[in-house]
């Protein structure tokens, strides 16, 4: 599977798509639970700063990483929770849709994308309201990427964390516009991110028999409160030995590139975002869950396991960059077999040896 695959649109014939997006978008505009409620000149301000900041945001994560010289900067875009639900539904349909197998034909097979469609639409409701920002590679209109900003969420979170609210968009649009020079400064990683998903979705259906008994285990698992380890997200635990080693390799990119966005939002330091120490040790207080029901669904949909790649990949960065400065972190973007592995997040120096010797 390939970007330009993703984007072909789907063929009758080949039965009904696995979801049916029409039924997820609806589902989830119907969840969707209203943002914070401000006057009407200052949310206008907000999409203005915001914007604003993401242009800014760009030229500072350059500065750091030495990545995307020559590149066009171009502002973020700035949108409501129902906008963000619309635009994750045409990243995901063109992400998967070529890639999960094809349902059945007739009724049978529309119940089935059609009940998958209310299952991801309660997904997306979810996560409407925790998503600061994105990067989408496959988005826009042309599906050459979209970077995202959710203004209700930023503004409601930066209300909550009490931090000035000039400091904590330009802290967010850190960490997104890296994202975004990720994918545009490094040619092949959009198609191989793609490969990886579409290999990994392409052989769901060998893992769906063992769904409900796992299903089970995860719950325990995202219940249990004083664990030694942290609850797995349900994909985890439904992959067979094959679909595991692929799932490895997409955490590992998955963690470098959340980890690379969080190091380099930091770096910026003081002189970007004067209140970075404050927004960073509140906002990490803040992702941690409340309540057993929180804990599950977190679990369940993989928000602990995204936090803690947060965590992991902003060490193995930090490491790197500390070893062989950020000339040598990014020999990483050299193809995919420079990435790291899975056990080389954990062990930095591992990689160092492999890939610099």
């Amino acid at each position: 599977m390939n970007a330009g695959s993703a984007a072909r649109p789907l063929d009758p014939a080949e039965g009904p798509g696995p979801v049916d997006w029409g039924v997820a978008t609806a589902t989830a505009q119907r969840l969707l639970r209203p943002g914070p409620v401000i006057a009407r000149d200052a949310a206008q301000a907000a999409v203005r700063g915001m914007r604003e900041l993401s242009v800014a945001a760009e030229s500072h994560v350059r500065e750091i990483t030495g990545l995307g010289a020559g590149l066009p900067l171009l502002p973020g875009d700035v949108v409501d929770r129902p906008d963000w639900v619309r635009a994750a539904v045409d990243g995901l349909a063109a992400l998967t849709d070529h890639a999960l197998p094809r349902g059945a034909g007739g009724w049978r097979g529309g119940v089935l994308a059609g009940t998958a469609g209310v299952q991801a639409g309660m997904v997306l409701a979810y996560l409407s309201t925790r998503v600061l920002g994105q990067y989408d590679p496959f988005g826009g209109a042309d599906g050459a990427g979209r970077l995202l900003l959710v203004a209700p969420n930023i503004v409601a979170a930066q209300q909550a964390l009490r931090v000035p609210e000039t400091d904590f968009w330009m802290w967010v649009c850190l960490h997104e516009s890296t994202h975004r020079l990720q994918f545009t400064a490094v040619p092949w990683l959009r198609e191989h991110f793609a490969a990886q998903v579409g290999t990994l979705l392409s052989t769901m259906d060998d893992a769906t028999a063992g769904l409900l008994s796992r299903a089970g285990e995860a719950l325990r698992s995202a219940r249990r409160k004083d664990t030694e380890e942290p609850p797995v997200a349900l994909v985890e635990l439904l992959q067979t030995p094959k679909q595991r080693a692929v799932l490895d390799r997409i955490i590992a990119l998955s963690t470098l590139l959340e980890g690379h966005a969080d190091h380099v939002m930091d770096a910026a330091g003081p002189a970007v975002v004067p209140s970075v120490a404050t927004i960073r040790s509140r906002f990490t207080v803040r992702r941690n869950p409340r309540g057993v029901a929180d804990r599950v669904l977190r679990a369940l949909l993989g928000v602990d396991a995204k936090i803690r790649q947060y965590a992991q990949g902003s060490a193995f960065t930090g490491h790197v960059v500390d070893r062989v400065g950020m000339t040598g972190f990014n020999r990483v973007w050299t193809s995919p077999e420079t990435l790291p592995s899975r056990a080389e997040i954990a062990d930095p120096d591992a990689w160092i040896r492999r890939v610099l010797g």
